[in-house]
């Protein structure tokens, strides 16, 4: 870890310690700082502005009531992801049992942390490479709305947003083995839901 990491390190300790004491400025400046990759983790959950935003601020609801747990004996930003997934997780069963729709695909593609989109931002792609490439987009994005709740998490953790594997095991709360292996369960999940879409 660099200089540069150190001292960053040293703000965001220095504001939630503020915030644990009761300091609204200092929660509000540690929301600015995650609002945005919270906000991703709840778009790539539910699909659509509506959902992300309303769990979104759910999720920072929560943080308020429980900034006082954190122990800093972890990464502050792991210990909200967890958060996030378990919220945007308990989200979503609530919205299925009311027979909500929970994945739409008429919302634009704008999770900047997507490989999948930066691809689409490619400026050496031709119009018909991007639109081929957005119906490709479309097609996964279909395909994980379908997958199970835990199996959705851990795609979108891993495949989307990016995690390692020992970062998704601290957030969902088991071994690395197992998620290596539910990884692999929603991967194969997720290519058996590819191919029933092609053949329909």
């Amino acid at each position: 870890m660099g200089r540069e990491d150190n001292l960053m390190n040293d703000i965001e300790n220095s504001l939630i310690k503020k915030a644990i004491r009761g300091d609204s400025d200092a929660f509000e400046k540690i929301v600015l700082m995650y609002e945005k990759k919270v906000y991703n983790i709840a778009f790539n959950m539910f699909g659509n502005e509506h959902d992300a935003y309303d769990s979104s601020q759910e999720v920072f609801i929560k943080l308020y009531k429980n900034i006082h747990s954190f122990k800093f004996d972890s990464s502050f930003g792991t210990w909200l992801y967890r958060i996030a997934m378990n919220t945007c997780i308990d989200e979503y069963r609530k919205k299925k049992r009311q027979n909500k729709q929970a994945y739409s695909l008429d919302e634009p593609i704008e999770n900047e942390s997507s490989n999948i989109d930066r691809q689409l931002r490619d400026p050496a792609m031709t119009p018909e490479q991007q639109i081929v490439q957005l119906e490709e987009v479309m097609r996964i994005r279909k395909a994980i709305g379908e997958l199970k709740e835990d199996h959705r998490a851990i795609v979108i953790l891993r495949d989307i947003r990016g995690h390692s594997y020992d970062e998704i095991s601290e957030i969902l709360h088991c071994s690395v083995g197992t998620v290596k292996s539910r990884l692999s369960r929603a991967r194969i999940a997720l290519r058996d839901i590819i191919i029933e879409q092609e053949g329909t």
